[in-house]
């Protein structure tokens, strides 16, 4: 069994272990957290060893990135690649009951939570992660470090950009596209393509926020 170390002591920490735990996928050796604090402190159960700079210290460790913000993880993979640690070092957590097409594609690094429902053909990039009860339909695209959040639902042929935050119970129309680095807020509708950078709200959504300011 594969020994994973999970990045950040969040809550998707908690959930991750839980799915982990539930699956008997990888052997869970602890948490690195930059919080000094933590040092030592067991999170349900886990222990927190050291900072992310320590991940050198586990050459043989798969690791998930457990921080909710798109950017984040990103900001993250990008201090470790720097460090020497390489894209095929990181696992790839799914909830023991998604049942995933065997057409799909789903990259490296990224976390599938329970009742999750994945459409056929459905690609998504690397540290993607998508939180309980989405649904994800036929042939949706997504970049690298998107975040789908619980109970978004997108239709089918729907591309998502790089870093794109889908906020809780948010709907995607069918064939639409959502820019990098572009968030959707909590229970939008979005009925025409969100354009890079932006934070769309309201039903129907519409711009609120330049610069991809979230929208919870």
């Amino acid at each position: 069994m594969s020994e994973l170390l999970l990045l950040a002591a969040t809550g998707l920490a908690r959930e991750v272990l839980l799915t982990v735990r539930a699956s008997g996928q990888y052997d869970v050796l602890g948490i690195l957290d930059d919080d000094p604090q933590l040092l030592d402190v067991l999170i349900d159960g886990a222990p927190v060893l050291g900072a992310f700079e320590d991940a050198a210290m586990f050459p043989k460790a798969l690791f998930a990135v457990c921080l909710p913000l798109g950017r984040d993880r990103e900001a993250v993979v990008e201090r470790l690649t720097q460090s020497g640690v390489e894209g095929n070092r990181y696992g790839t957590v799914l909830d023991p009951d998604i049942r995933l097409p065997d057409d799909c594609r789903i990259g490296p690094g990224s976390i599938l939570l329970r009742h999750a429902t994945v459409g056929p053909q459905v690609s998504l990039g690397n540290h993607t992660v998508v939180m309980p009860s989405v649904t994800l339909g036929w042939a949706l695209q997504a970049g690298d470090f998107t975040t789908f959040s619980a109970g978004s639902s997108l239709g089918e042929g729907v591309r998502v950009g790089r870093g794109v935050h889908i906020g809780v119970n948010a709907g995607i129309g069918d064939g639409l596209s959502v820019g990098d680095y572009s968030s959707v807020g909590m229970g939008a509708a979005v009925v025409q393509d969100v354009p890079e950078y932006e934070t769309w709200v309201g039903v129907p959504a519409r711009t609120s926020l330049p610069g991809g300011g979230l929208a919870f």
